[in-house]
């Protein structure tokens, strides 16, 4: 296997898990402060890393040289998160998802600022059919839902979030200087940690752990095992072999996984009309695992 098809199949694990992330985050949202959920959640899949880095590569000194690239990495990462639970507070999922699907475009154009990355024709064809599929998915094959669109307060919230996380991914590839994908992510996550529990901690104290309800628990951790710690590797990992339009363009996947996701839980299941979507998502991901010329 080509190390960017490694790539790719690190991203399709990353788009399966991070779409676990919203089916128990949708739960478990109302019921905590975004920054101390956050906060706490960076913590413990900091740890899980740290220890990963140590027990493989170990962490060279190198690695701490300009400790201000996981700041920056950290404070875009965190933002997006703390934004999509604030977002979230007042609009309507659908109209939040389909928010979403502007990252891939987003990082498009970051990638070309940022590492000078073109899109080919191939490239723009299959973002254009991804973020097609993908509202359709979002909309439940329904145009009447598409057309009455409200952008309010919380899609603005949650669009400032996705434009940190679309500059996120080609930064993490012009500020690494060689460092496995492990050690990179540990340090950006404890910079993260750092800045959300300074910018938390009224919060954090004032939350009632002992109290919260299980479900707030298993959202934990849930999202800092494999929606934090496992994916943030994943992504790293695949933006060191893939350019960022690429990377991001699985986000068009999420919704797919979502409504597997929420069958899983129980709940009824789309309409067969969804199926359409979901085979344009794919369509666009197969131009994109085509190598190009």
């Amino acid at each position: 296997m080509t190390e960017g098809r490694r790539g790719h199949l690190a991203m399709l694990a990353f788009s399966a898990l991070v779409a676990g992330s919203f089916s128990l985050g949708a739960m478990a949202a109302p019921l905590i402060d975004p920054l101390a959920l956050t906060a706490l959640r960076f913590l413990l899949a900091g740890a899980l890393v740290g220890a990963a880095a140590f027990a493989t590569t170990g962490i060279r000194r190198s690695a701490l040289q300009a400790p201000w690239r996981y700041g920056v990495l950290g404070a875009l990462l965190s933002a997006y998160f703390v934004l999509m639970f604030e977002g979230l507070k007042t609009a309507e999922p659908v109209s939040a998802a389909a928010v979403f699907t502007l990252t891939p475009l987003m990082a498009a154009g970051f990638g070309w600022l940022t590492l000078r990355q073109r899109l080919t024709l191939r490239m723009s064809a299959a973002l254009a059919i991804g973020a097609a599929g993908a509202l359709w998915v979002i909309f439940r094959a329904d145009f009447g839902k598409f057309l009455s669109l409200h952008i309010g307060k919380g899609e603005v919230i949650y669009f400032a979030g996705c434009v940190a996380h679309a500059l996120y991914a080609p930064l993490v590839r012009k500020l690494n200087r060689g460092e496995p994908a492990v050690v990179f992510t540990f340090g950006m996550m404890i910079a993260g940690w750092f800045l959300l529990t300074t910018a938390g901690l009224p919060a954090i104290r004032a939350t009632d752990w002992a109290a919260l309800p299980a479900i707030v628990w298993i959202t934990l951790v849930y999202t800092a095992v494999f929606a934090s710690a496992a994916t943030f590797v994943l992504l790293q990992y695949a933006t060191m072999r893939l350019p960022a339009a690429k990377v991001m363009a699985y986000t068009y996947l999420v919704p797919s996984w979502v409504i597997l996701w929420e069958i899983a839980m129980g709940r009824a299941a789309p309409p067969p009309l969804i199926l359409i979507g979901v085979a344009l998502s794919v369509l666009a991901l197969a131009l994109l695992l085509k190598d190009e010329a």
